[in-house]
């Protein structure tokens, strides 16, 4: 891309001739003044409103000057973070001490093979293999990708897929870090890849039951999943298009059923749903319209036996479960099978055939639901913690009675569990194994509730160590997402624990904006009732001041993405609750980026926060824009994080934000920008290379407060 600007961004070589207080070192330290980026006016109008944006030319990845900005905003952060390289890389080191490198994932049966992937020391990516019908046959390695990841800075192998008769393999190949997949191919009797390979895909093929036919979704421009695509191996990459889905607010996808008898192509918005359905048997057929899409209606499909069962919000807010004949499937002919609850919303199911199970969100937790199909007796299970995350797992084989779920805690290790649902027993198949001394007894778990601004109870899930005493002079993380409908359940992270060993209380704010109190908690906390999100998250933090958990001299707060423009709303709500805030690949440039229709997610989101060409989402949007609303104030100490290649949060809404804080704020706290310049969204792609990351924020929380080791 052509260069666009010649004058570069001011940057300093002297020192300043302030003098700089280091928590860490408790000494005057002095430090390069960080860069500060030239200014550009640039108008942006719309109903009757312009808006200047004086930092809209960093939006120029290929630019040199865009890149040597934010290779300077690293060189920056390294100089103010250099005394504390030496914490960092005890803290990573400690972090990944408590890894079991060489690890194994509980093997499933599917198809007379046994599946699993396992992990060897040292090693960052996962070993992908299977054994011939019994656990104690010899392994076969089907893909090895810490292979596959030499001489790539990122690497990642998704959407693993085996054809019906064992022999191939499909894979998808991500070595840029845009979520751009290479769908490739495997011959697992000889271990030759095919010359077969189709790029610009989702990641994952789906076969058909003839063992050549593979049906995938491609990505448009806007990186939207707009296309169903044909491939028949051995027909030189040429490909046909089955599905086109044209209506930009629509993503497409493609999969097959558990019975294994149907291939669906499914279209998804944020209100509504859309499947087709084609016998496996049959690749080269009419794909027959399931139901096709009213705009509010919400459905999703599970073949079993010769019915489909349809979870829906068909006059059912918390969605109610139905089920109709596989040859008549228009919602005229769907029968409840359980009804609507307005306490209660139904997520998920797995059926089996002699059980049906039912996964719940109710008061903030997840339930499973077991039900004989045949007596129709039912029962819960039980978890036996006060705040919990449990969820059901793949369960591939219809014949079973053994429920296999996934459970963990503030406390409790992440397990995977096979539930007899005849006989009620629990066989635990697996608890992560945390090396070292810890131990679940020395940490304690609370549910709390803080009032809203609004009068709503927002529940909060915190853990401690037990030798902690609320004080609040205890330094604090709140961490919450709070969009999309997305739960942040109560979960464990071996990780975590270098906070909860040095004092840190850790809590999760059940914000509006997800689904933790069911749909209206979701729909509560989006479009023109989005502010209750931020609102809610620093009612969150009012309250745990309040009850002495901390201060707002040791209060942090962290989310990411759309966590993100969470942490940049708060800040610019109330300032002065937090000590530092970690704003991980935050979307803070909320109005122009959701008026540039080319920039990816954009189209699929406007009923998620509204399309702002109508005055009165505009209007509303700009009311909370991070970016937008950064004003001449103190703001606390902050690190940003993004990724050069990240395909969901561009790196430009970090940069200009971070931008546009540094010659806005009155303060003299620390802003610091990260730029991961080889990664996306996700950050690194290694199982512990993504762990320096980590390191480096929780060093810059310790520094803050005086944390050395």
């Amino acid at each position: 891309m052509k260069t666009l600007f010649k004058t570069s961004y001011i940057l300093s070589t002297a020192l300043v001739a302030s003098i700089v207080f280091s928590a860490c070192t408790n000494k005057e330290k002095e430090l390069p003044k960080p860069p500060i980026a030239k200014v550009i006016p640039h108008e942006m109008t719309i109903h009757d409103d312009t808006r200047i944006d004086n930092y809209y030319w960093l939006n120029q990845r290929e630019d040199p000057e865009v890149i040597q900005y934010l290779t300077d905003e690293n060189t920056y952060t390294d100089a103010v973070l250099k005394h504390t390289e030496k914490f960092q890389e005890q803290l990573y080191e400690e972090i990944v001490g408590r890894i079991k490198q060489d690890d194994n994932s509980v093997p499933y049966f599917k198809n007379e093979y046994w599946y699993y992937s396992r992990y060897e020391e040292g090693k960052e990516y996962p070993i992908y293999c299977r054994k011939f019908q019994s656990l104690d046959a010899e392994e076969q390695i089907m893909l090895d990708a810490n292979k596959l990841a030499e001489g790539h800075a990122y690497y990642a192998a998704s959407g693993l897929n085996v054809s019906d008769n064992n022999k191939l393999l499909s894979f998808g190949e991500d070595t840029v870090s845009r979520r751009k997949y290479t769908i490739r191919f495997l011959n697992l009797e000889t271990g030759e890849f095919l010359t077969d390979a189709i790029g610009n895909t989702t990641g994952r093929a789906v076969w058909a039951a003839d063992n050549k036919t593979v049906f995938f979704s491609t990505k448009d421009e806007s990186l939207r999943a707009d296309k169903i695509i044909k491939y028949k191996l051995g027909e030189n990459n040429e490909t046909s298009v089955v599905f086109h889905e044209t209506d930009p607010t629509f993503s497409t996808f493609v999969y097959r059923t558990k019975t294994d008898d149907f291939l669906v192509i499914g279209s998804s918005s944020t209100v509504s749903n859309e499947y087709q359905i084609l016998r496996a048997d049959n690749p080269d057929g009419q794909f027959k319209m399931f139901q096709e899409r009213i705009r509010d209606l919400e459905y999703s499909i599970s073949h079993f036996q010769d019915k489909f069962y349809v979870l829906t919000n068909l006059d059912a807010k918390n969605f109610r479960l139905m089920e109709t004949s596989q040859d008549k499937t228009g919602k005229e002919n769907w029968k409840e099978v359980i009804a609507h609850r307005d306490d209660v919303m139904i997520t998920g199911i797995e059926a089996f055939n002699n059980f049906l199970a039912v996964q719940e969100q109710e008061n903030g937790l997840t339930n499973i639901r077991i039900i004989n199909q045949k007596t129709k007796e039912e029962h819960y299970l039980d978890f036996g913690e006060e705040t919990y995350t449990a969820g059901i797992d793949y369960n591939p084989d219809f014949a079973t009675n053994l429920l296999r779920f996934d459970y963990s805690s503030l406390t409790t290790p992440s397990s995977t569990i096979d539930y007899n649902m005849e006989t009620r027993e629990k066989d635990v198949k697996k608890q992560q194994e945390v090396l070292g001394d810890f131990s679940p007894e020395n940490y304690e778990a609370k549910r709390l509730w803080a009032t809203a601004k609004d009068g709503t109870k927002v529940p909060i899930s915190l853990v401690y160590k037990k030798n902690i005493n609320p004080t609040g002079n205890n330094p604090l993380l709140l961490y919450a997402y709070g969009s999309y409908g997305y739960s942040t359940d109560a979960y464990f992270s071996s990780v975590r624990l270098s906070l909860l060993d040095r004092g840190f209380v850790y809590a999760i704010a059940h914000i509006r904006g997800g689904q933790e109190m069911g749909r209206y908690w979701y729909e509560e906390g989006k479009m023109l009732n989005k502010m209750n999100t931020f609102t809610d998250f620093n009612a969150c933090a009012e309250y745990l001041i309040a009850e002495n958990y901390t201060a707002p001299e040791h209060l942090f707060a962290m989310g990411g993405s759309a966590g993100g423009l969470l942490m940049g709303a708060i800040i610019n709500l109330q300032p002065e609750l937090y000590k530092g805030v970690i704003a991980a690949v935050p979307f803070v440039d909320v109005v122009t980026t959701m008026l540039d229709e080319s920039i990816p997610l954009t189209t699929g989101e406007f009923d998620e926060w509204g399309n702002p060409k109508v005055k009165e989402y505009y209007d509303y949007m700009l009311s909370y824009s991070p970016y937008d609303q950064v004003k001449a104030m103190d703001y606390p100490a902050l690190l940003v994080t993004t990724g050069l290649h990240d395909s969901q949060v561009q790196y430009w809404e970090p940069a200009k934000w971070v931008a546009k804080l540094r010659v806005t704020k009155t303060d003299t706290n620390l802003l610091l920008l990260k730029t991961n310049m080889d990664f996306g969204h996700g950050g690194a792609s290694g199982r512990f290379e993504r762990l320096k990351e980590v390191a480096l924020e929780y060093t810059f929380m310790f520094d803050l407060i005086g944390i050395t080791k």
